[in-house]
C-alpha cells in the first residue's frame, strides 16, 4: 500500500533535481528485510525492474556500489573477476551505512556520502525505466537507467545469478 504521494527531499532527490533528472516518486510501506521483492509486490511492478543498491567491498575493504535486479543475486566471484579485484564481499550493514550515508534498506546510488566506484548489471541498462531507492526506506524513484551511467559513471558488468 502506498502511503502518500510525496516524500520529503533526500540527498538522492536533491542530486537528481540538481542534475535535472526526470523521475517519479513511489512511496510504499517499508517492511524490514522485505527488500526489492516486497516493494515490487506492493507497488505492482516486476521485481526485475526494481533495482537494489548494494554496498560491497573488495579485498582491501575499499567500498563499491553494485546495482542489481530485485530478483537476482550478485555473483561476487564474477564481479571480482570483471573489476580486477581478488574478492568482493557485501559490507556489514553498519559499514554500508557509513560509506553511503543511508540506512540499509534505504540506500540510493545518488547522493552518497562517499564517491565510490559503481557497477551496474548490464541487462538493467536495456530497460526503459527502473525503480531504484530514492534515499529512504519505503521510497523508490522511477527513472531512466542510463542516468546511472551519465551522472554516476556506472560501469556495466555481468554478474547476475537467479535469486
Amino acid at each position: 500500500m502506498a502511503k502518500k504521494d510525496h516524500v520529503s527531499e533526500t540527498p538522492a532527490t536533491q542530486f537528481l533535481k540538481a542534475n535535472q533528472v526526470v523521475f517519479t516518486e513511489h512511496p510504499y510501506d517499508y517492511l524490514e528485510h522485505g527488500g526489492a521483492l516486497h516493494s515490487a509486490e506492493v507497488l505492482g511492478f516486476d521485481p526485475f525492474v526494481v533495482v537494489k543498491t548494494l554496498i560491497m567491498q573488495d579485498q582491501d575493504a575499499k567500498p563499491l556500489v553494485v546495482l542489481m535486479h530485485g530478483n537476482r543475486k550478485v555473483s561476487t566471484k564474477n564481479l571480482a573477476r570483471q573489476i580486477g579485484a581478488k574478492s568482493v564481499t557485501p559490507c556489514l550493514p553498519e559499514v554500508a551505512n557509513r560509506h553511503s550515508g543511508y540506512w540499509v534498506g534505504g540506500t540510493s546510488p545518488f547522493g552518497t556520502r562517499k564517491t565510490m566506484p559503481l557497477y551496474i548489471e548490464a541487462s538493467i541498462l536495456e530497460l526503459p525505466q527502473i525503480l531504484i531507492n530514492g534515499g529512504r526506506r519505503g521510497y523508490l524513484v522511477r527513472l531512466d537507467p542510463q542516468v546511472c551511467v551519465t551522472l554516476l559513471g556506472a560501469q556495466a558488468v555481468q554478474c547476475a545469478l537467479l535469486d
